[in-house]
C-alpha cells in the first residue's frame, strides 16, 4: 500500500484536480436545488475489492431514490472519490466532501484507520458521517452511524459454532491493524467462554502474500479448526498456499472476513469450500424482498455482476437509513436528521429489518452462518435482530450526547 514520492505526488495532484472539478460542480448543484450526498471509498489500491462494490451499492441507492423522485423533492447529486487506500487521500477528501461539495452526508472509510482519519474532520465541519463497514466495535459519537456488522453479532456466533461442530484448538491468522488485533481478543474471548484454548495467534500487515512459515506452524500445532480475520487482496494468498499444501480439507476454517470480498467468487472451489462464514448478508437469502432487490441490483450492474457482499449491503442500508432519517425530520439539516435516527428508525432491508440503536448510532440486525460452497454461500444458521452488545456494554448517546471516542472495551 506504499507508493513512491513521485508516483503519489502526480496521482495526488490529479486526484485534486479531478475533486476540484467535482466540488465546483457539485456547488452549482446544490445552487440548483441538489442535494449533494458523497462517498470515499478504496476503488483502487490494496483495499479495491472491498471499496468497489460498496460504491456501488450507494451509487445504486442513490439512484433508486432519484427515480422515486429524490428527497423532499429534490434529486440526489452522489460525489464519489477513490481514496487508493491512502490515508492522506482519505483526510483531503473528507475535507472536499465537507467544505467544498456540502454534503449532507458522507458514507466512508474500509479500515479502522480510514474511519479515524475521516470522522475527526467531519466532526470537525459538523457533516454527518456513515461508516458502512464491519468493525471491532467502540465507536461513540453523535456524528457517526456505523451500519455493519461488530463481534458481539457475528463473532459471538461463529465461534461457538466452530467449536461445538470441529473441537476446541483455534489458531488465529489476522490482519495486523486495530481491526485483526482487537477482533482476536474478542475471537479468544469467546473460544474460552466455550472452554476452548487459542493455541497461537499471528499477525500479518496488509501486504503480506507469503504465508509458508504461518502455514508450517499451523501443520505442527495440529488446532480443530483455524480462526482467519484476514483482510485485503494481498492477503488471499494465504487461502491458495494453504490450499497448495493440502490442507483445506484437513483442517478447517471460520471467519467473519472471508467473503467480503468476494474471495469465495476469486478463489477456485477447491481453495475455499466448507469455509464458515458469519455476516449480516448473504446475497442468496429467502425471502421477497431479497429477491426483488437482487433483480433490480443484477438490471443495473448485468447478470454476471460476481456478488453483492455483505459490505456492499451495508452500504445499501446506510443510505436507506439515512434517507428515511431525512423523510422523518423534513429536512437534510444534520442535527435534525440525527434526531430522527435517534427514534429508532427501521427499515425492512433485503437482509431482514435493520434498525438504528438510538443508544449507540449502530444497527441491531439479523446475522446468518454460512458454508462456502461453489462460488456460494450456504445458509446454515440464523439469528433474528443481534444488538450490538459491546459498544452498548460502553456508548450511550442518550444519557452523553457529547461523547466522543472509540472506546477499548474490556474484556
Amino acid at each position: 500500500m506504499s507508493m513512491n514520492r513521485r508516483r503519489f505526488l502526480s496521482t495526488s495532484a490529479a486526484s485534486v484536480a479531478g475533486a476540484t472539478l467535482l466540488g465546483l460542480n457539485a456547488t452549482r448543484a446544490f445552487a440548483q436545488g441538489k442535494i449533494n450526498v458523497a462517498a470515499i471509498y478504496d476503488l483502487s489500491g490494496g483495499l479495491d475489492i472491498y471499496g468497489k462494490p460498496v460504491m456501488d451499492a450507494l451509487r445504486f441507492a442513490a439512484e433508486e431514490i432519484n427515480a422515486q423522485g429524490g428527497l423532499l423533492g429534490q434529486q440526489l447529486n452522489f460525489i464519489s472519490y477513490d481514496a487508493q487506500s491512502n490515508m492522506q487521500l482519505y483526510a483531503q477528501f473528507a475535507q472536499q466532501a465537507a467544505l467544498r461539495d456540502r454534503a449532507a452526508v458522507v458514507h466512508a472509510g474500509i479500515t479502522s484507520a480510514s474511519r479515524e482519519i475521516v470522522r475527526p474532520v467531519l466532526d470537525r465541519y459538523r457533516t454527518l458521517y456513515f461508516y458502512d463497514n464491519q468493525y471491532e466495535g467502540g465507536v461513540c459519537d453523535r456524528n457517526y452511524f456505523g451500519t455493519g456488522v461488530t463481534p458481539a453479532q457475528t463473532v459471538a456466533k461463529l465461534v461457538p459454532w466452530a467449536v461445538r461442530n470441529w473441537g476446541k484448538k483455534v489458531y488465529i491468522v489476522a490482519a495486523d491493524y486495530n481491526y485483526g488485533q482487537i477482533v482476536s481478543e474478542w475471537v479468544k474471548k469467546y473460544v474460552a467462554e466455550s472452554s476452548g484454548k487459542v493455541v497461537a495467534t499471528e499477525f500479518f500487515p496488509l501486504d503480506v502474500t507469503d504465508f509458508g512459515a504461518t502455514i508450517s506452524k499451523i501443520q505442527a500445532a495440529s488446532p480443530d479448526f483455524i480462526w482467519s480475520a484476514l483482510v485485503g487482496g494481498a492477503h488471499m494468498s494465504f487461502y491458495r498456499q494453504w490450499k497448495a499444501t493440502g490442507m483445506t480439507t484437513k483442517i478447517p476454517l471460520a471467519s467473519t472476513t472471508f467473503a467480503g470480498g468476494n474471495e469465495h467468487i476469486v478463489l477456485s472451489p477447491e481453495e475455499c469450500n466448507g469455509f464458515m462464514v458469519c455476516q449480516n448478508y448473504l446475497q442468496e437469502l429467502p425471502g421477497a424482498v431479497n429477491a426483488d432487490f437482487v433483480k433490480r441490483f443484477h438490471a443495473r450492474y448485468g447478470q454476471n455482476y460476481p456478488y453483492i457482499t455483505e459490505l456492499a449491503m451495508g452500504a445499501y442500508q446506510g443510505f436507506m437509513l439515512w434517507a428515511a432519517g431525512v423523510r422523518k425530520a423534513n429536512s437534510v439539516d444534520r442535527m435534525k436528521v440525527i434526531e430522527a435516527l435517534e427514534t429508532g428508525i427501521a427499515i425492512d432491508a433485503p437482509s431482514g429489518k435493520v434498525t438504528l440503536d438510538p443508544a449507540t448510532h449502530h444497527c441491531i440486525l439479523d446475522v446468518h452462518i454460512a458454508r462456502v460452497n461453489n462460488h456460494k454461500l450456504e445458509l446454515v444458521q440464523s439469528f433474528p435482530q443481534q444488538k450490538p452488545a459491546d459498544t452498548a456494554a460502553v456508548c450511550n448517546l442518550i444519557k452523553n450526547p457529547a461523547d466522543n471516542r472509540q472506546y477499548a472495551i474490556k474484556f
